[in-house]
């Protein structure tokens, strides 16, 4: 076990335990020497962990302390790279630049071995296969979803017929091969989705929608699963204009 994930290890022991227990059934519960579980509660202690307690007499975690959220797992580096490689596979370039920036911050304060297990995790990405042929830049489109406002958009259907529309958007859908915006839609009075590489133009109202976008978001989940028989989220190819 490296020694980041045996300190992850011990304060979740500890915060198990609501009164002093010794440093023998640590040791014993986290299968190291007593020695090392002396040496890793100074360490946690000079982290900012409040441990009270001392050999002889047993050691309790004070409440208040919050887990030092750049501790992980092996596990939870994998899946943190995962998604880091996701989105710059697949995302557009300022939400992969963003994923970039933060990645870059969670590795320069790792400890020296998480931050290997970080750069060299064996865990891919397929390749990218959507078009970078979007007219409308979707940071606009992220941004008035974080700001509840509606957009006026020129859309372009499938069948090739343009159109002019008022919509409230509210999620925002990565795929391998497009994707897509799920938005309650003024014309039609109706949750639908609009692939983005069919935008011709997109702008943010100085006006909000009536509804919370997480109202519209657990009711247009529901109609995914109504439609589909199942809970959760949608395809890629589904209702589209």
């Amino acid at each position: 076990m490296a020694r980041s994930e045996r300190l992850l290890s011990l304060l979740q022991v500890l915060r198990r335990h609501r009164r002093p227990v010794s440093g023998a059934v640590l040791a014993q519960e986290l299968g190291i020497s007593i020695r090392t579980l002396y040496r890793d509660i100074v360490t946690l202690q000079a982290q900012g962990a409040d441990i009270e307690g001392e050999p002889g007499v047993g050691y309790v975690l004070r409440p208040g302390f919050m887990l030092p959220p750049l501790m992980f797992s092996q596990g939870e580096l994998e899946a943190l790279m995962l998604g880091f490689r996701w989105v710059a596979k697949l995302a557009d370039e300022p939400m992969t630049q963003l994923a970039a920036n933060a990645l870059a911050k969670i590795s320069a304060v790792l400890p020296d071995d998480l931050r290997d297990e970080l750069e060299n995790t064996t865990l891919l990405v397929g390749p990218r296969v959507i078009s970078d042929d979007e007219v409308v830049d979707l940071e606009t489109v992220r941004a008035a979803i974080r700001r509840e406002h509606k957009v006026r958009i020129s859309y372009l259907d499938g069948d090739g017929n343009a159109s002019e529309r008022t919509i409230w958007p509210f999620a925002l859908g990565y795929f391998q091969e497009s994707r897509i915006l799920v938005a309650w839609c003024e014309s039609r009075d109706d949750f639908r989705h609009f692939r983005t590489d069919r935008l011709l133009d997109l702008t943010e109202l100085d006006e909000r929608y009536p509804r919370r976008r997480a109202v519209m978001l657990r009711e247009w989940r529901a109609t995914q699963a109504d439609a589909r028989g199942q809970p959760g989220s949608f395809s890629s190819g589904q209702r589209h204009q």
